[in-house]
């Protein structure tokens, strides 16, 4: 089988937790290998995201590598065996990879919790509000380039109009909404889209206002990504050039830390709603 040239972040992520079950379990790959009868090539392949592996291969690394997280490794293999070719992959030579693997992470996620200090979440942006964004980049991009990363970005939505739509919640603080990366015209369009996005069951905007104290430590934009099970979880950070995706548990505390943090100081869903609706009638 060829190897894979460019590996998805999900399987990435995969090959990520059979290194980490083979290292708990204080084996080497030459000793994993030998255990399944494979080179440690074959290891190595799959280690590295090259290469895939069978459920069935799978669950016999589990069982020598003592995983006894029945859960856990039922969600393994349906990251392994998962065959989705979404909608995300009609830009795949197009836009960046990391686009892609936003769009694939957010579709697999069983929810979504974001945190904005200077920009309206993208999948609650409007296409004007998107395309500003998109064109305040230097150098400049094509016209062609930028209509696709602000079509891709309205794609992303799908996740929460859909038929099964995710539990997304966004802490934005007034700093974002505030911001005119357009004009007013654009600025008010973009807030009642959020109040009518806020209306919906499976969606929950909160505002942090700039009227509050003690808040000086917790400026870090980020979403995290429910997986299958909390030990697939996945943080989003910001980074210059693409999304940066970040999985040990370590930092995932860190940032489920920070989330409540903010959460418990931002207003309450339906004081945010009349904030933002004070803001939609001051434009």
């Amino acid at each position: 089988m060829a190897l894979r040239r460019e590996p998805t972040a999900r399987q990435t992520r995969l090959a990520v937790e059979l290194r980490r079950l083979r290292e708990a379990a204080g084996l080497s790959a030459r000793e994993a290998a030998g255990l399944l009868g494979v080179g440690s090539a074959q290891i190595s392949h799959i280690e590295s995201a090259l290469a895939g592996v069978s459920a069935k291969r799978l669950r016999s690394l589990a069982a020598h590598y003592v995983c006894t997280d029945g859960e856990f490794v039922e969600a393994l293999i349906a990251m392994a065996t998962d065959r989705t070719r979404g909608w995300w992959e009609e830009y795949r030579g197009s836009l960046p990879t990391s686009f892609l693997d936003l769009a694939e992470l957010e579709h697999h996620a069983t929810f979504l919790r974001e945190v904005q200090f200077q920009y309206i979440p993208g999948l609650l942006q409007t296409e004007d509000y998107a395309r500003a964004i998109f064109s305040d980049r230097i150098p400049e991009l094509p016209d062609e380039d930028l209509e696709l990363r602000v079509r891709h970005r309205m794609q992303r939505k799908v996740i929460l109009e859909g038929s099964d739509p995710k539990p997304y919640q966004a802490i934005i603080h007034e700093a974002a909404l505030r911001v005119r990366v357009s004009d007013r015209a654009a600025s008010r369009a973009q807030l009642a889209a959020m109040l009518e996005a806020s209306a919906e069951d499976n969606v929950t905007v909160r505002v942090v206002p700039f009227d509050l104290d003690g808040f000086g430590g917790s400026w870090t934009a980020m979403m995290l990504a429910g997986g299958a099970v909390p030990r697939l979880d996945t943080a989003v950070g910001d980074a210059p050039h693409a999304a940066a995706f970040i999985d040990s548990e370590a930092q995932l505390d860190v940032f489920r830390t920070l989330f409540r943090r903010v959460e418990g100081m931002s207003l309450d869903p339906e004081r945010s709603r009349d904030f933002i609706d004070g803001l939609v009638k001051e434009l």
